[in-house]
């Protein structure tokens, strides 16, 4: 139980239940359905989840038994009620897990000098900690398509591909990737002297397969695996204390996972590897569940699994116990009906729904999607609905588990035996979804339906990527851009003219060339298009094209770049490969390419035929920029597509074609073969990509879990149960945050006399407060580190130093646009009151500290709005502020305010420090009661004589519990002292 809880069997133990079946053996689990409630039918199903999960962790203190009849009364305590959530698992990427790590070594060393076994500290939420955020490139590559041989099977593509030396020291992550063909003097190029002078189409020709990739300023080759094994190297080096306190951590601590470096991201790895959809534990079953500190953790619910994004200090206080605070959502239903138009693709889908959603106004709100459209849906494509919450404003996009999860799960985290626990346990307590029975539709706040046949496929262009181009509208489109005016995407082309064709010659067979011609076609795997699903389709519809009889013509520049070799992968265990070389599409390299103009020139005699006819040849591209004339200066229009509309637009030929009404050419045999013939069903892309690709990637990605990296099999870290701090280091530091513990927990203490360190205005955000980006060098943070004999360049960022306190104390407060009215001009200062010195603020709090004066904040409205920043609540703390006043409050932040024992106060209603004309330069007393009750009304006096009520934003008695200990960190570290 929790320190203060009383002991007590669980309220809620006539609700465990045991699962039985003869093909596993017996679990035992709450069953929400015992209560015999009517109302938990209705609930959405991930208020299902919040539910089970308030009923097994209900303890009377953390979590209490009107936390779950809020839950029940749902329907009328939206908005309105606060509960407790505590999920199953934390998930944690390197920068903000580093934090949370160095604060329970810090603990450890707090108790171990009270005689407690340090052994003791360790989370009590099974946390996963990925370090994959430590990665910079220093070495990179860059493909450009070269000449190819027309029509021959090797397709003879070339590449120039820079894999150059690396970037300075302490330039920023991506200075060193730059691409071929961009202008002498590229930043991070290569080590010669002589690469400023070099010219930028200098290139060689190579061949693809077993070649070493050359810069092509210095013809220096640097094979691909060399190029990702120096970027590792580089990573070891620049972050070797940092992998070893990780190392350490792995080994000290219990209820934790390491996943160390060059294994996977953190969000696939989350999907692929860590979540559980069921998990076990403390002798029951339960739903998996999951708070991260990943921005893409929402896609876990596409898997029925509830998760989002929260901050450090959430993430870190779930680790130590204690729960999540939640006001009930509004849950939206999104039923989607309709059938999906065949030549959409996943991406079409996603961001047709993305609109649709951001349209409704869902701004945070859970949704939910339920209707007989779901099950065209795959688990990829739920995950990237899911993980799109941020552009529609939602906090969750919740798919529940159905017989298509079910089928996912067999390729990837479930044997035999888990399955089945999986499905019975899941029907056990409702929350398997069955589209087909309408009574188990639940009751949501509102419903809003969307037609997944409204959904038409699109195409961008001809020369701006926000012009979208319905498919069906293609060929009108294109001849009103022929009419029209020269401008954002006219060509002003005299009627008579568009008819023109331009007969030419290209190795020995005549062609002819007209307006539309199709002149270069490149599927790229980039951005947008990541999602295996339009990579297949590409490669399924290649292969009915050359099984109908269809090929691309030679003098059209064809090219493939996938995304990375997973994508190469996946399109050669799937067996399409050969079939999109058959057409052309061979693979060139990986990396940036046509996307940003490096395009091998094309035949002369297709240039000589588009400047004879004045022609507007076109170009069809999967990436991500087609500015005019981009990707050839002869070039004039050039559109964005799917992968697989660029291979059905190359094989016609042709831009200007009704895809619907016209064929794409015709076979051996003399028949019309149109784009309906070839194109793959949505059935065949999930078949392949569920039972080929994704089946190869896990198991792929489990073998690389087991075998581990071999930096991080080599990496030397202690053994013992505390962390040997280094004094010399700049990275790892030991915190002060136990520095005054005792095992007795004093009174409430009044606030004497304290000076406002800041007087701030209306919406100061957490990027004001919190240390962020570059390190400036005239700042209090590069004085540190200067006097550690550290020069700029190697200062690297706050992010990477979020282990060293000195450093992220001295950061807090520190940004350029902090608008202070104490010193009345933008910047990172502060008046020390008593002097009447401008400082940095960081040096004013240290000569406070030092006279022993308390310090507050005095603020307008919504401070603390923005991202969730652990350091906007642990810098102040540091800095000595014991209490900040504001009007108004972003909740999270004052929640982590109370989680650092720093006091929350509100003016009241119609108060402000305009209003009570303070100039913020008075002293203040806060009475703070010794029996301190959630939201009581405290006194501050001023030393001018006045006084004003505030509002003490206490929320609860575990709130009041926090602040009384002096925050989370010392609630926790005093309930393991005897």
């Amino acid at each position: 139980m929790a320190l203060g809880s009383p002991q007590h069997e669980h309220p809620f133990g006539h609700l465990i239940d045991t699962l039985q079946s003869e093909q596993y053996e017996e679990r035992r689990y709450f069953n929400p359905q015992k209560l015999s409630d009517v109302r938990y039918e209705k609930l959405p199903f991930c208020m299902r989840v919040l539910l089970e999960s308030t009923i097994r962790k209900c303890d009377g203190f953390y979590i209490k038994t009107d936390d779950v009849s809020s839950i029940l009364a749902w329907q009328k305590q939206q908005n309105q009620a606060e509960v407790a959530f505590s999920p199953a698992r934390v998930l944690l990427q390197d920068f903000t897990g580093i934090p949370a790590m160095v604060d329970l070594a810090a603990m450890r060393d707090a108790l171990a000098k009270q005689g407690v076994d340090p052994n003791l500290v360790n989370p009590r939420c099974p946390t996963d900690l990925i370090v994959d955020h430590s990665l910079q490139i220093d070495y990179s590559k860059c493909a450009i398509q070269g000449p190819p041989s027309p029509m021959d099977e090797s397709h003879g593509a070339t590449v120039r591909s820079p894999a150059c030396q690396p970037s300075p020291r302490g330039s920023s992550s991506s200075s060193g990737s730059h691409c071929a063909g961009q202008r002498p003097g590229h930043r991070g190029g290569c080590s010669k002297a002589s690469c400023s002078d070099a010219p930028s189409g200098r290139s060689a020709a190579v061949q693809i397969e077993n070649t070493p990739l050359l810069c092509p300023f210095h013809l220096q080759p640097v094979s691909e695996p060399e190029t990702m094994i120096r970027n590792q190297e580089m990573e070891l080096i620049r972050n070797k204390e940092r992998l070893q306190f990780f190392k350490w951590c792995s080994k000290a601590f219990k209820n934790i996972n390491v996943v160390p470096p060059d294994i996977n991201t953190v969000h696939q790895l989350n999907l692929e590897y860590l979540c559980q959809v069921v998990q076990e534990g403390e002798g029951f079953i339960y739903p998996d569940s999951v708070v991260g500190t990943d921005s893409h953790t929402t896609m876990i619910n596409g898997l029925g699994i509830l998760g989002w994004g929260v901050g450090g200090i959430e993430s870190e206080a779930v680790m130590l116990g204690q729960p999540v605070s939640l006001t009930l959502p509004q849950v939206v239903g999104c039923k989607l009906v309709g059938t999906i138009n065949p030549l959409a693709t996943s991406i079409d889908i996603v961001l047709g729904i993305t609109k649709h959603l951001r349209q409704a106004g869902i701004g945070g709100k859970f949704v939910e999607f339920f209707g007989p459209g779901v099950q065209q849906l795959s688990a990829p494509d739920r995950t990237t609905i899911a993980n799109m919450c941020p552009e529609y404003n939602a906090t969750v996009s919740f798919f529940p588990v159905d017989d298509i999860t079910l089928q996912h799960f067999k390729h990837t985290i479930c044997s035999e035996e888990k399955l089945v626990v999986l499905e019975d346990y899941l029907k056990a307590i409702k929350l398997f979804r069955s589209y087909g029975d309408q009574s188990e539709e639940p009751q949501y706040s509102e419903v809003i339906e969307m037609n997944l046949s409204s959904i038409v496929p699109h195409v961008s262009g001809p020369k701006r990527p926000q012009d979208r181009v319905a498919v069906t509208c293609m060929k009108e489109d294109f001849i009103n851009c022929l009419n029209e005016k020269v401008g954002f995407k006219g060509f002003h082309i005299s009627k008579e003219k568009q008819a023109t064709q331009v007969p030419f010659l290209h190795e020995g067979a005549e062609y002819n060339l007209a307006h539309g011609s199709v002149v270069i076609a490149a599927v790229i795997s980039c951005t947008n298009n990541c999602n295996p699903s339009v990579m297949l389709a590409a490669g399924l519809l290649a292969k009915k094209a050359v099984e109908a009889g269809l090929m691309v013509k030679p003098y059209i520049r064809t090219s493939l770049v996938p995304g990375g070799g997973t994508v190469t992968h996946y399109l050669n265990t799937s067996g399409v490969l050969p079939y999109l070389r058959k057409l052309g599409f061979e693979v060139v390299g990986y990396g940036c390419a046509t996307c940003v103009g490096n395009t091998a020139p094309l035949p002369e005699s297709v240039v000589d035929a588009i400047k004879q006819g004045d022609l507007v040849a076109c170009g069809v591209l999967s990436g991500n920029r087609h500015l005019e004339g981009r990707l050839c200066d002869c070039v004039r229009a050039n559109y964005l597509a799917s992968p697989p509309l660029v291979v059905a637009y190359a094989i016609a030929g042709t831009v200007s074609i009704d895809l619907e009404t016209e064929p794409l050419g015709v076979n051996s045999e003399g028949k019309d073969v149109y784009l309906r013939d070839i194109w793959p069903s949505k059935e065949e892309v999930n078949h392949t990509e569920e039972n080929i690709v994704i089946a190869s990637m896990f198991k792929e990605l489990r073998s690389r879990m087991e075998k581990g990296s071999t930096f991080w099999n080599s990496l030397e870290s202690a053994e013992s149960a505390l962390f040997p701090w280094d004094p010399k280091s700049t990275y790892i530091r030991c915190p002060s945050f136990f520095s005054k513990l005792s095992k007795e927990v004093c009174t409430p203490q009044s606030i004497e006399g304290a000076y406002p360190l800041l007087f701030l205005g209306d919406k100061v955000t957490t990027d004001h407060i919190s240390p962020a980006g570059s390190i400036a060098r005239v700042s209090a943070a590069a004085k540190y580190l200067q006097s550690k004999r550290l020069t700029p360049r190697e200062f690297n960022s706050y992010g990477a130093r979020r282990g060293n306190d000195a450093v992220m104390t001295r950061g807090t407060f520190a940004s350029i646009k902090l608008q202070n009215r104490l010193i009345g001009k933008t910047g990172p200062k502060t008046l020390h009151i008593p002097s009447g010195q401008t400082l940095d603020v960081f040096e004013a709090a240290e000569r406070y500290q030092r006279d022993g004066v308390p310090l507050i904040i005095l603020a307008g409205k919504e401070y603390g709005s923005g991202s969730s920043r652990d350091w906007a609540a642990k810098g102040p703390y540091l800095l000595g502020v014991r209490a900040v006043i504001a009007e108004s409050f972003e909740k999270i932040h004052w929640n982590h305010l109370v989680g650092m024992g720093i006091a929350p106060l509100q003016f009241l209603p119609g108060q402000n420090a305009d209003s009570l004309e303070l100039c913020g330069k008075e002293r203040f007393t806060i009475n703070i009661p010794q029996e301190l009750i959630p939201r009581q009304q405290l006194i501050v006096q001023m030393s001018t004589g006045k006084s004003f009520s505030v509002m003490a934003l206490f929320e609860n008695d575990m709130d009041v519990a926090f602040f009384r200990h002096g925050g989370i960190l010392k609630y926790v570290a005093r309930s393991l002292l005897p």
